[in-house]
């Protein structure tokens, strides 16, 4: 069972940015396919960004192509993500979750093991 941890939100002025974290236990880190999602009040969980299944490749939502960057330090066993150019429309419970499986990449039901998320407000 892979334990996530997600940190790194708050509250920021449209404009600005954050760098989420995800510190993963159990299991071999440099093995985890993994993404983020987003959950808006009254929205459905929407994929933000995540790495292909043999890892060489990033994903974006069209929407924050540009200003968001996924990237990973395997030597700390950690994800992030790093967010400028904020935007209201950006204001959700951010997670973290490892792939199960080589399926879309954006679809959720492909991921097994998540987070507890993390709060990220931009006022505008």
């Amino acid at each position: 069972q892979v334990r996530l941890v997600e940190a790194g939100g708050g509250l920021v002025q449209a404009g600005g940015s954050l760098r989420l974290s995800c510190v993963a236990s159990g299991g071999t880190f440099d093995n985890y396919r993994m993404g983020w999602f987003r959950q808006a009040p009254g929205k459905e969980r929407e994929f933000v960004a995540g790495f292909s299944w043999n890892g060489g490749s990033t994903y974006y939502r069209d929407s924050v192509k540009g200003r968001f960057t996924i990237f990973r330090d395997n030597a700390k066993n950690r994800i992030y993500l790093q967010m400028n150019s904020l935007k209201a429309e950006d204001t959700a419970v951010y997670y973290c979750a490892v792939r199960s499986n080589s399926g879309a990449y954006y679809a959720d039901v492909n991921y097994n093991d998540w987070g507890q998320g993390t709060q990220v407000t931009v006022s505008s």
